[in-house]
């Protein structure tokens, strides 16, 4: 219903192009990060710098998803479910879920002082997708005005970040990242499906 108070149509109208609600939520989710994508392409034009690329993506999502976060709570009873299509790690999610990670590997792509192991490029954009998938869950509750914790979250967030890729280019601390990937792939639910074998080259 909320989704087609937002799209100016009738919930009859709203199913009428979709086969039911999650597929009616999954393309509101496909056109959230169509519209990320766009919107990002200012940002990483611009900024050559780790931090600045990372922070930018997360604030400008943080922007697009204003103003949906009157009835995102009742996009996350569904998201929670580990047995809902709409989970960030269900098969029918794959494709955005690929879409944001592509996001991510070209963050780190184009932050040109910043050098990335080729035994990490794989697993780094990808925990960086999960730790936005914390953000995105901060910002649901968050009613601080203009929510403006999770900006700042997203900024703090992505300085520790930059700080953690530099340091993983320190061959002693790759085992790290990669038992941190292990972890995520061991216990979230539907990872092991998602995620490459820790390690693994590109």
């Amino acid at each position: 219903r909320a989704i087609a108070q937002e799209a100016g149509v009738s919930v009859g109208n709203a199913y009428y192009y979709f086969a039911g609600k999650e597929h009616l939520i999954q393309g509101f989710y496909d056109r959230l990060a169509a519209e990320h994508r766009v919107a990002i392409r200012e940002v990483l034009d611009r900024e050559t710098e780790l931090e600045a690329r990372l922070a930018g993506v997360l604030k400008v999502w943080l922007d697009i998803a204003t103003p949906y976060h009157e009835f995102a709570v009742q996009f996350f009873k569904n998201a929670a479910d580990p047995d809902s299509p709409l989970s960030p790690f269900s098969e029918e999610s794959e494709h955005a879920r690929v879409e944001a990670i592509s996001v991510h590997r070209e963050v780190l792509a184009g932050a040109t002082k910043t050098k990335v192991p080729e035994e990490l490029r794989d697993v780094l954009p990808e925990l960086m997708w999960l730790s936005q998938m914390g953000l995105v869950l901060y910002w649901i509750f968050d009613r601080t005005e203009g929510r403006e914790r999770s900006y700042r979250l997203a900024e703090r967030g992505a300085r520790l970040t930059a700080r953690g890729v530099s340091l993983a280019r320190f061959r002693v601390l790759r085992p790290l990242v990669r038992e941190v990937h292990e972890l995520f792939t061991d216990f979230l639910p539907g990872m092991t499906k998602v995620l490459p074998t820790p390690g693994k080259s590109s």
